[in-house]
């Protein structure tokens, strides 16, 4: 208490300025940085009545508050940022990037190397990228190499080497891929000309190269050089080629950069574009993790402010899925249509693929971890109160109103419990009302659990709409187990997810893993209902088969089903075998019977 106090008399000191504030624990170590428009309102905010279970944590443990004025938001940003990187306070973002994706580097040396590399250096080397496949680099490399005489060794070109004669030519310029600068054959200032061409196809500026080629074809048909025409023809195609598959928006657009995000408990997952001229050049994913309940918005603004850093961008609009606080001078964009609304679908997609990618590598090294995030996510997506870790589906499957069964499977930690699944055979309810067999289902399979002191599951999902929904509600509600059990109703159609109480279906993202799990616990409940369905349709037929033998009655089709399983086996028993079950007399009308109808 005493500690609360003497922070309340800190705070009440703080001034109503921008700034950023410092918090620190019991050994003096910042566990926390902050900007803030108004220090006093910010830093008092935490220590009001209302507080989320992690602020509560980060509130624990502050012993003193140390705070910096700033002229202006903006500084308090840029401030904030540098002192989260100097000091890794415990409940910031933290902040991790794909660094092993691979980039282009032109390397810092005299007729300089162009290759693909994952070490990126400030050497002085020129860096393009990080790309998101290597596939996209290799073909990009393959281009350059086609269109480029480019060397590939690492020898020491330096004037004076070449002027002693050092080297001789390879087989690169045998093969006319080289033009042998190691010997003097190629000129640095020619050479430089295809480094800088390099560079416009790598920032994205390919119409200069398709003029110079276009320009050479034209030149050598004139002089009747037909070979040489019809090279310079496959090279413009191969980079118009490469340009149909890069350009994904209006390249009139000009310079943009895109971002996205994909948050998922306190992990988010950024994808960064950069645009020039229509033609993806650069593409990142960033992992960021923030300790304390932090909004998209906030997570998004440190994941550019830390792009923007890294990198000398220059575009003066940006496009975000949603307005962002960031110190930089930029047009904020937030697409609803046309071709930067593809170019944001497209953003978003690399986040999503970036998590999933992310999601399986943990599925690997720390299974119980993944299974956490996807159960507190499927929480989150669905409303629930907590973690579904126990669930159970309803399904009901009847043949026009006849042979009417249900099915209940059971999922724990996400994965099915096949020991635990269960059948119903409808009793109470003529015809075909799939409503009141719900009704029935439910309160049977809880009403049995609550007698057997059993555990509740913490979700149940029904198959169906609202209607069934509302009969399932109905049940629970009997046995006073609606406020225990969290309901919902999956609709086929739509794939719409109902909720008790909420007039408005709930739409999950199609590519979401939350649907996709709801999606499966249903299948197997479907699966499962239609197995017992058949099987008892199956017996059904068999059964009326058998009694319209002329001395088969109900008992002894019973009898004869139980002990050869089906029709099929009867058929191919012999007549001692029928005798043991059905007696002689019996058994000879069988045999009789079953032999003149197949």
């Amino acid at each position: 208490m005493a500690k609360q106090k003497d922070l309340r008399a800190q705070i009440k000191d703080l001034p109503n300025q921008p700034g950023v504030y410092l918090f620190k624990n019991a050994s003096g170590k910042v566990i926390y940085a902050g900007k803030a428009k108004d220090l006093r309102k910010r830093v008092s905010a935490y220590f009001g009545k209302e507080q989320t279970g992690k602020t509560a944590v980060l509130v624990k443990n502050i012993y003193a508050v140390e705070h910096v004025v700033t002229s202006n938001e903006t500084e308090a940003f840029l401030l904030e940022n540098i002192l989260i990187k100097k000091y890794q306070p415990r409940y910031n973002i933290l902040l991790k990037d794909d660094k092993t994706y691979p980039w282009i580097v032109i390397r810092n040396e005299s007729f300089p190397r162009v290759e693909m590399t994952r070490d990126w250096k400030n050497d002085g080397s020129e860096y393009f990228g990080p790309y998101t496949s290597v596939k996209t680099v290799k073909i990009l490399l393959e281009l350059i190499h086609d269109l480029f005489p480019l060397r590939t060794c690492r020898l020491d070109l330096s004037p004076e080497k070449i002027a002693e004669g050092r080297y001789q030519v390879c087989l690169e310029y045998h093969m006319r891929r080289c033009k042998a600068p190691c010997t003097g054959e190629e000129s640095l200032e020619n050479y430089s000309q295809y480094i800088e061409a390099i560079r416009k196809i790598l920032r994205g500026h390919f119409k200069p190269v398709s003029e110079y080629l276009h320009k050479k074809m034209l030149e050598a048909a004139e002089r009747l050089e037909f070979e040489k025409a019809h090279a310079y023809r496959q090279k413009l195609l191969a980079l118009e080629n490469y340009q149909s598959r890069s350009t994904v928006v209006n390249p009139k657009l000009g310079n943009l950069e895109v971002y996205s995000i994909v948050t998922e408990g306190p992990v988010a997952y950024v994808n960064f574009m950069e645009i020039a001229n229509g033609t993806v050049i650069r593409a990142q994913n960033l992992e960021l993790r923030s300790p304390i309940e932090e909004k998209p918005a906030g997570i998004l603004a440190t994941a550019i402010v830390e792009v923007r850093q890294k990198y000398p961008l220059r575009a003066r609009e940006i496009i975000v899925p949603f307005p962002v606080n960031i110190p930089y001078p930029v047009k904020q964009t937030v697409p609803q249509r046309g071709d930067k609304k593809k170019l944001l679908e497209l953003s978003e997609k690399n986040a999503r693929y970036f998590r999933l990618e992310k999601l399986k590598n943990l599925q690997r090294t720390d299974p119980e971890e993944a299974l956490q995030r996807r159960l507190k996510q499927l929480q989150k997506d669905l409303r629930l109160p907590k973690p579904p870790i126990h669930m159970e589906c309803f399904d009901i499957s009847h043949t026009q109103g006849v042979e009417k069964t249900a099915s209940c499977v059971v999922f724990r930690n996400l994965k099915p419990d096949k020991t635990a699944y269960r059948h119903f055979r409808i009793k109470t309810v003529e015809g075909n009302n799939d409503f009141a067999s719900m009704y029935e289902t439910v309160y049977r399979r809880y009403n049995r659990l609550l007698q057997e002191n059993a555990p509740l599951p913490d979700l149940v999902v029904i198959d169906g709409g609202k209607g069934q929904l509302n009969m399932a509600l109905k049940a629970l509600k009997t046995l006073g187990l609606d406020n225990k059990i969290s309901l919902i109703a999956i609709a086929k159609k739509l794939e719409e997810i109902y909720r008790p109480g909420d007039p408005v279906p709930l739409y999950l993202d199609k590519t979401s893993e939350t649907l996709r799990i709801i999606q499966q616990i249903r299948n197997e409940a479907h699966r499962f209902g239609l197995r017992l369905h058949r099987k008892r349709r199956t017996k059904r037929s068999v059964h009326s088969a058998l009694t319209e033998i002329p001395g088969i009655g109900e008992k002894t089709a019973v009898k004869l089903l139980k002990h050869f399983k089906s029709l099929k086996r009867i058929k191919e028993s012999d007549i001692k075998e029928l005798e043991k079950v059905a007696g002689k007399k019996l058994a000879e009308k069988l045999k009789t019977h079953l032999n003149a109808s197949s």
